[in-house]
């Protein structure tokens, strides 16, 4: 009966010591919110590392998973930073074409030019909040 309570006990440890590591997986300070990759790797650690293995290479197991898990976010921060830029230089060229505006008057013939102004206008509104978007994913 002793040798039962020994493992049951065992048993809640191991279970606890998943749940705090799943927690730390999904912690601000570990990198932000979970990316695909680090749920992915979430879903890995619960079917390569079963309740019962208790040696050193749960710790190795652990921690090449935590490396990798590193990895990705940094993978996925750089991406989304990379979004930002592209975002950035799209309103940058879009800026040049507004720079006609500067020369057209009320008296212009050609109202479609105030029409595709606009657009631009509205293009350069919708890469601004595709860029904000990507900073928050950081």
């Amino acid at each position: 009966m002793r040798k039962a309570r020994a493992s049951s006990s065992q048993i809640q440890f191991t279970t606890r010591a998943k749940e705090v590591s799943d927690e730390r997986q999904q912690s601000p300070e570990k990198g932000g919110h979970a990316t695909p990759a680090s749920e992915l790797i979430g879903r890995l650690r619960k079917v390569l590392r079963p309740e019962e293995l208790n040696c050193a290479c749960r710790e190795t197991l652990d921690g090449a998973l935590d490396r990798f898990d590193r990895l990705e976010r940094r993978r996925e921060a750089r991406r989304w930073l990379a979004s930002a830029r592209d975002h950035k230089e799209r309103i940058t060229a879009l800026l040049s074409f507004l720079c006609e505006l500067d020369s057209l008057t009320e008296a212009e013939s050609d109202r479609s030019v105030f029409e595709e102004l606009a657009l631009l206008f509205i293009e350069i509104a919708h890469s601004a909040e595709a860029g904000a978007a990507a900073l928050r994913e950081l």
